[in-house]
């Protein structure tokens, strides 16, 4: 087990191979469909960002240079006394990001995305370019996996965004992961399907 802690220097990412077991540790953000859309169409693409998001915009410049996103849509709850814990906080399929992931890596300097089910061809080029994995967590134990959110420090576009689909800042320790995309063109998905796809040729001719 590899131990790492968020920000990521490009030098230990690109140390990664796909199948090495990672334990994460600091604080990275949860971004699913909507987040990375707004990221994309609001403060990557334009030429000029919109007044009213140039603090999260430089927020999340902060968090994610060096950092990790965190493919979830959480189950929340408040305390009496206005903190939010995560009850359960299991990974969503990443595939659905492909669209918008290489240019999230490269504009923000991303080093981890974490997810289930991996991803394709444009994300896997920006993570051998960039220096970046993508780091697989275990579908189906949300409850556990929560256990490793030992606190969230803040949250944005909850309102506009709705809870699953806000950015939760989240410090995390001993977050369980296994690289299975890395920066050195490897991806355990794509050599998967392969393999499936010439052993359905076997049965088939």
């Amino acid at each position: 087990m590899i131990h790492l802690e968020v920000p990521l220097a490009e030098e230990q990412v690109r140390e990664l191979n796909v199948g090495d077991a990672v334990s994460l540790g600091g604080v990275i953000v949860t971004d699913r469909d909507a987040a990375h859309k707004y990221m994309v169409q609001t403060l990557i693409r334009p030429d000029v960002i919109p007044e009213a998001e140039r603090s999260l915009y430089q927020e999340l410049r902060r968090l994610l240079a060096g950092g990790a996103i965190y493919h979830c849509g959480p189950v929340v709850r408040q305390t009496s006394d206005g903190r939010w814990e995560f009850v359960a906080a299991g990974p969503t399929t990443s595939i659905r990001e492909e669209v918008y992931e290489p240019e999230v890596i490269a504009h923000f300097g991303l080093r981890g995305i974490i997810g289930k089910g991996g991803m394709g061809p444009g994300t896997l080029r920006a993570c051998q370019e960039y220096g970046a994995v993508y780091l697989h967590a275990v579908g189906g134990a949300a409850t556990l996996i929560a256990d490793a959110v030992r606190e969230v420090l803040a949250v944005h576009k909850k309102e506009e965004f709705g809870a699953p689909e806000a950015f939760w800042v989240i410090r995390v320790e001993d977050f369980p992961v296994v690289v299975t995309m890395d920066s050195h063109s490897r991806s355990i998905h794509q050599e998967v399907e392969a393999a499936s796809q010439t052993a359905l040729q076997r049965l088939v001719s």
